[in-house]
C-alpha cells in the first residue's frame, strides 16, 4: 500500500459519526484558569483559505465555512477542477463525496491552559488552514482507525462522513508531511503543527496532550502548540491528533 503522505476514525460503510457536541452550543466543560498571553487573531487571519470567513467578537474568534478543502481529492468527483485519482490499493467509501457543510467555530483570541482537561470526542476536534475539520484517530462507536477506513482515505489521509462531510484522520499531502508545517487550530485555540519543530527537529520534551510551548514560525516568541503524532500507521500517515484530551478549553464546533 502506498503511504499517504498527509497524519492525527466502524469500518468505511458506517464513515465516521459526528461528535455528540457536534452541534451544541453549551458551555464547555473545563474552566480555564489564567488568560493566554499570546493572541493568535492576526496569525488565523493570515493563514486560513480564503473560503473561510473570520470575525472576532469579545475575546473570541469565529470561523465559518463550508468544510470543503482547498485541495484536491478524488472525493470531489471527475469533472470537478479540484479531482484527483486515489492513492494506489485506496478506493471510495460509500459516502461518495464531498458535500458543502455550514460550519462555526469558536475559539478564544489568547488560548490558555485549562483547569482540568476535556477529552477529544468524536467530530471535529479543530479546523485545518484548508478549510476542513481535523477528527482525532476513531471512528463511529469510538473505534480506532483499521485498514479497512485507511483505504478509503485520499492523498490528503480524509474521506467523507455519512452527510458528505469531509475530514481528515491522518497526515497527508495537502497539510503535513515530515516538517513543521501549520496544520490548524483545534477548539481551545492552541496551533496543531507536524511532527517536527521549528529547527527541524523532532521535539523530546511533548506533553502528555502531545504538545509543547516553543518557537514556530507564525509565533516567533513562542506559543504553547500541538505536534501530530510521530507513529506511522499501517504505513499509510501519521495521527493528526490520538484520542486524547485538550490542552486549553474547548470552545464551540456547530453545523
Amino acid at each position: 500500500m502506498q503511504r499517504l503522505i498527509f497524519p492525527v476514525l466502524l469500518l468505511s460503510l458506517l464513515a465516521c459519526s459526528k461528535s455528540d457536541d457536534a452541534s451544541s452550543t453549551t458551555n464547555p466543560t473545563t474552566t480555564t484558569t489564567t488568560t493566554g498571553s499570546v493572541n493568535i487573531t492576526s496569525v488565523v487571519k493570515a493563514k486560513f483559505a480564503s473560503s473561510v470567513t473570520i470575525t472576532t467578537s469579545g475575546d473570541n474568534i469565529i470561523l465559518k465555512c463550508d468544510g470543503r478543502p482547498n485541495h484536491k481529492s478524488p472525493y470531489y468527483g471527475v469533472g470537478n477542477a479540484l479531482y484527483e485519482p486515489f492513492p494506489a490499493g485506496h478506493s471510495t467509501n460509500p459516502n461518495g463525496s464531498i458535500i458543502a457543510q455550514n460550519y462555526t467555530m469558536t475559539i478564544p483570541a489568547k488560548p490558555a491552559a485549562a483547569s482540568t482537561h476535556e477529552e477529544t470526542s468524536l467530530g471535529a476536534i479543530g479546523l485545518a488552514i484548508t478549510g476542513a475539520p481535523i477528527f482525532n484517530n476513531n471512528e463511529g462507536g469510538n473505534v480506532a482507525l483499521n485498514a479497512g477506513t485507511i483505504t478509503s482515505f485520499d492523498a490528503a489521509g480524509a474521506h467523507p462522513a455519512q452527510a458528505g462531510d469531509y475530514h481528515y484522520h491522518v497526515t497527508g499531502t495537502y497539510t503535513t508531511t515530515d516538517d513543521a508545517n501549520l496544520v490548524g487550530f483545534l477548539r481551545d485555540g492552541f496551533p496543531l503543527y507536524g511532527r517536527k519543530d521549528k529547527d527541524g527537529t523532532y521535539p523530546s520534551n511533548l506533553d502528555a496532550y502531545n504538545g509543547h510551548t516553543a518557537a514556530t514560525t507564525e509565533f516567533p516568541n513562542g506559543i504553547y502548540h500541538y505536534h501530530t503524532r510521530n507513529e506511522n500507521y499501517l504505513n499509510t500517515g501519521y495521527y493528526i491528533l490520538k484520542s486524547g484530551s485538550y490542552y486549553g478549553t474547548k470552545g464551540t464546533f456547530t453545523q
